[in-house]
């Protein structure tokens, strides 16, 4: 259940301004916002992920040589056996 507060009911009429074929019809309406919403959510959420993805391809790689060669040998060389 959603109270219909001010901006929500302005809201909802800027909404069937943009959806006239369910203006008078407020939970329409309101389902349609809140469709319209989540799609938007996702697309932002998947447009993070693409942003995330690219800098960690773009990083990949970088770092060769930091580590010596044979690192691992020399860690197993300060543990006893």
């Amino acid at each position: 259940m959603i109270t219909e507060t001010d901006q929500i009911g302005a809201d909802l009429t800027a909404a069937a301004k943009v959806w006239p074929e369910l203006a008078g019809q407020r939970t329409l309406l309101l389902r349609k916002v809140l469709e319209v919403g989540f799609a938007t959510v996702e697309l932002q959420a998947n447009e993070k992920i693409k942003g995330r993805l690219a800098t960690v391809q773009k990083l990949a790689g970088s770092m060769d040589g930091v580590w010596p060669t044979d690192w691992r040998k020399e860690l197993a060389e300060d543990w006893p056996s």
